[in-house]
């Protein structure tokens, strides 16, 4: 009977096995099309039916280069790395901890806290550097684990420091860029960023595409002599005890800028380190200030250009003149009698600046300075430009007083860059040049070079030659020599400028500048040396010297051959050209 009752029970065994073993691959296979569909769901989907497993996050595009015009890269792309950890995938808690804890350099009960969490994702460390992400990247592969989850992090790097600071602007934590090049072509360094659903199940992670890169940008200025002008600018801030300064190196011809500099400055990688934001403003666009005499040199070529006088031209000088109830005295309040109009330049005399003003009447007088640029902004692409301050009679703030104190640049406001764009139209034979910082943008490949913007033509080419002698005259003749630099025809005009207050003007600081060209007959470069408060009383006597050692330095990196040398290689039928 045994034997029987063990005979059946097999039997039966038999029989059902077939129907277990069709069931459980029923099973398995309902279980296999499960994962399948799982995995294959659109992330979209996928985000919809469970938010614990993804994440939406934006990926921004890389951001375009910034170069100097010889391919020296001065805004770069690097990475940092989010870290985070998925707890219901932790194999060893205890081990995935220690590891963790060691490479983040975080306490060890908290990475342990995290990995045992029961969330489904845990963010460790929202910013490390690279090689931290490295590290976590080799533990990974060493210990097998799947738990920890890395995420690239877009960061903008400046190689160079703080060189071209104020050109360059930065970009925040969220990848937008403030102020200089970074602001002002922000949309075509950004390129395309896009939304991507990011899984927490490491197994599930794809590589995701890239999005649609920056454009690159190349500027006109060339590091090395950007690096030559900050230094001398440091170097006559020690030497002078000055509160700041600024220094522009421009083309007058095509109104490229080769190099601008400012101090005090900032270094863009640690601009979250400034204290007082206004450090971030670049001053030679946005710094405005009275420029004093550097000023007449418009209101002469302003009077020639319309006529009201002649080189030949002079005047009575007594020592003062009366506009509007205010009495313009010079600077030294002597009377020099009979003067020629080079000699108001040479001579640098308020008076004689003031009686051409009033001979030319302001209608005519702020006419001819709007055609200038004052008052108005130059269009340069930086972001950050001050238009400057120029009352105009049927202003409220003006009187007829005006109308002798501007013309030595007195009572009016004008930022650095705007000066030397006015300037300019002198050494170029009177077309004013928009100033330009970008040589060329390169997006997918395709180039796209600037194109050189006329703002107009403010005088003759006459009076512009006319002025020019001047100006060489000025520096030949007004300065002792201070300026002078052997081998070369330098055209300038010096300003001290008095600062205002609500009460008046201080009388113990000054602004002090110089703006020249070089070669005064063929100029291929035009510099402007501005310095805030420095020690001395005049700017011949500070600034000019500062200015010759600078121009020295200049014409060697700019291979700018001496007088005679251009000369003999024109006469041979050579082309003699800066940058």
């Amino acid at each position: 009977m045994a034997a029987q009752g063990t005979l059946n029970q097999q039997e039966i065994f038999n029989r059902r096995l077939p129907i277990v073993v069709v069931l459980m691959i029923v099973a398995s296979g309902l279980l296999l099309l499960r994962l399948i569909s799982f995995q294959q769901l659109a992330p979209e989907v996928l985000t919809e039916l469970s938010t614990d497993y993804n994440r939406t996050v934006r990926l921004a595009a890389a951001r375009g280069i910034i170069y100097d015009r010889r391919g020296q890269r001065l805004a770069v792309n690097t990475l940092e790395y989010r870290i985070g950890v998925s707890p219901n995938l932790v194999a060893n808690a205890q081990r995935t901890a220690t590891q963790l804890a060691s490479i983040l350099n975080m306490d060890e009960l908290r990475a342990y806290e995290a990995v045992t969490s029961d969330e489904p994702w845990v963010l460790l460390a929202p910013r490390v550097k690279a090689e931290v992400g490295q590290q976590i990247e080799q533990m990974k592969l060493d210990l097998q684990l799947p738990s920890v989850t890395i995420e690239k992090i877009p960061l903008r790097s400046y190689p160079q420091g703080t060189l071209a600071a104020h050109i360059l602007g930065y970009v925040s934590g969220d990848l937008q860029g403030y102020y200089g090049v970074e602001g002002y072509y922000q949309e075509q360094l950004a390129g395309r960023a896009v939304n991507s659903v990011v899984s927490s199940i490491p197994f599930d992670q794809t590589d995701t595409q890239e999005p649609g890169r920056g454009s690159d940008i190349y500027l006109t200025i060339d590091r090395d002599l950007q690096y030559v002008v900050e230094s001398e600018l440091q170097l006559a801030v020690n030497e002078t005890s000055a509160t700041g300064g600024t220094i522009i190196v421009m083309n007058p011809r095509t109104g490229d800028i080769l190099a601008m500099a400012n101090y005090p400055s900032f270094d863009p990688n640690a601009y979250s380190n400034v204290t007082d934001q206004r450090a971030w403003n670049n001053p030679a666009i946005s710094g405005q200030y009275e420029p004093g005499s550097v000023f007449k040199v418009l209101t002469v070529a302003a009077a020639l250009d319309k006529g009201v006088i002649t080189p030949q031209w002079t005047y009575n000088d007594q020592g003062q003149l009366n506009v509007g109830g205010v009495t313009i005295q010079n600077w030294d309040r002597g009377a020099h009698g009979a003067v020629d109009v080079t000699g108001v330049l040479v001579q640098s005399l308020n008076v004689g600046a003031a009686t051409i003003s009033t001979a030319l009447g302001p209608t005519n007088f702020y006419s001819e300075l709007a055609q200038f640029g004052m008052g108005r902004l130059t269009g340069v692409n930086l972001e950050g430009e001050a238009a400057g301050t120029m009352h105009v009679p049927g202003d409220t703030d003006w009187s007829e007083s005006n109308l002798g104190t501007n013309s030595f640049g007195q009572g009016l406001a004008v930022t650095p860059l705007q000066m030397i764009t006015a300037i300019s139209a002198i050494a170029n034979d009177g077309l004013m040049m928009q100033p330009n910082i970008v040589q060329k943008i390169v997006t997918n490949g395709q180039e796209v070079l600037s194109q050189r913007v006329p703002l107009g033509r403010p005088i003759s080419a006459e009076v512009a030659h006319q002025v020019r002698d001047m100006m060489v005259a000025v520096v030949r003749d007004g300065l002792d020599d201070k300026a002078l630099l052997p081998g070369y025809t330098l055209a300038g005009k010096t300003g001290t400028a008095e600062i205002p207050t609500p009460v008046g003007y201080r009388d113990d600081a000054w602004i002090m500048s110089f703006i020249g060209f070089l070669p005064a007959d063929e100029p291929q470069v035009i510099i402007l040396y501005k310095l805030d408060e420095p020690n001395g009383r005049w700017a011949s006597e500070v600034v000019a010297p500062l200015f010759r050692r600078l121009a020295e330095r200049l014409v060697i990196l700019l291979e700018i051959p001496p007088d005679d040398v251009r000369q003999a290689l024109k006469a041979q039928g050579g082309i003699v050209s800066g940058q």
